[in-house]
């Protein structure tokens, strides 16, 4: 049916509109003598002649504009549809803001290939370290608001950020869309067999009698393992001193050393150690016992309340359309039961987690509120 651009998408005061759904095989009778589906939504204004305008009578309107009703409640339902195919329409940048090679660029990566799979365009995942994962944050928290640019957040160190660094270019709470939680690891506080402390109590027990004469090991100021030390000597009513290093590797090789004595690590990086004697174990960081070390007793069994994971969620750029965020959220939490990812990551260390949308920002908020007094008490400050 040949058709002029303003016959195809003009309105007048009297029109039939004709709604084709994309990729739809079925039209209604009504449509047929029309035209045929095509693979496209077109809306076609076809005015009456006056000749039929005046043959036309009540009973006749009726029937037309009840199927004109029927066509656009039809296209209301279809529409949402039909717009969620547009997504994802180039590929899909996952940012991380650690190096390659650590935690977070396994998971990150792990996550991307699935991704990949399901979306249907490639996820491009990309290591944006600095300033204390700041320079990720902002580049996702700036991004066109339409899912194309995610963001592998790490909650805590956000929620730190949030309060330690007073001129933040972001807004954790208000420029991010919470997509959902994917996985969390536990730390663990670790110390030299030269410590007489063979348990979290005698640790505390040890501390009170000998206060500021133990020293702990974490990879940095105002990371999550440096502010889980003072959580727990908040909690414990202990004073121990704080070492921070560049980093998390050589703060162990420091406590496998017995230059430092105690040690806030990854639970993953100091297993094997455990289990040759060269660390004693004194409790995980958990609300529950790891499986990755069953026989491991949580601090939160001694000081009831305390928790410190490192929480990995993925968030999008606030104001990113909410199906969109439904689709990942749906996306990831299917990649998440695959059994080869799920073995793979569980192998690494991980807790695999999933949410909803405001589960997450929930959860977010929370995190904000926590970590806000421990700043605020310890002074810490940026490097």
């Amino acid at each position: 049916m040949a058709q002029t651009e303003e016959q195809a998408t003009g309105l007048g005061s009297q029109f039939s509109l004709l709604f084709i759904y994309e990729g739809s095989n079925a039209c209604f009778p009504y449509l047929h003598e029309h035209t045929t589906c095509p693979n496209q939504l077109v809306f076609i204004h076809q005015p009456p002649s006056a000749k039929k305008e005046k043959a036309m009578n009540l009973k006749h309107r009726s029937k037309h504009t009840l199927g004109l009703l029927v066509l656009l409640t039809w296209c209301a339902m279809a529409l949402p549809a039909w717009g969620q195919t547009l997504y994802p329409e180039r590929p899909v940048r996952l940012v991380i803001p650690f190096p390659p090679g650590g935690p977070s660029d396994v998971l990150g990566r792990a996550l991307g290939q699935k991704l990949t799979a399901s979306l249907g365009k490639p996820v491009i995942v990309e290591n944006k370290p600095g300033a204390g994962t700041n320079l990720a944050a902002d580049l996702v928290a700036k991004a066109a608001p339409d899912g194309h640019t995610l963001l592998l957040m790490m909650v805590g160190t956000q929620a730190i950020n949030e309060t330690m660094y007073p001129k933040l270019s972001y807004d954790t709470v208000k420029d991010f869309a919470p997509v959902s939680l994917v996985a969390a690891s536990s730390l663990a506080l670790v110390a030299h067999p030269s410590v007489p402390a063979k348990t979290l109590p005698d640790l505390i027990k040890l501390a009170k009698t000998n206060p500021g004469q133990y020293n702990y090991a974490s990879s940095g100021s105002g990371t999550p393992l440096h502010l889980g030390g003072e959580l727990l000597k908040k909690a414990a009513d202990i004073q121990i001193v704080h070492v921070p290093y560049k980093g998390a590797a050589p703060a162990l090789q420091d406590v496998l050393g017995g230059q430092v004595q105690l040690a806030m690590v990854g639970t993953p990086s100091v297993l094997n150690h455990v289990k040759a004697g060269r660390l004693t174990a004194l409790g995980v960081t958990s609300p529950q016992r790891t499986n990755l070390a069953p026989d491991v007793p949580t601090v939160a069994e001694t000081l009831p309340g305390y928790e410190v994971e490192l929480v990995y969620a993925v968030v999008a750029t606030a104001g990113t359309p909410s199906a969109v965020i439904d689709r990942l959220n749906a996306d990831l939490a299917n990649a998440l039961k695959d059994p080869e990812l799920r073995e793979r990551l569980l192998a690494s260390g991980f807790e695999l987690r999933t949410s909803t949308p405001q589960q997450l920002g929930q959860y977010i908020r929370s995190e904000i509120a926590k970590w806000s007094v421990v700043v605020k008490e310890s002074g810490v400050k940026p490097e």
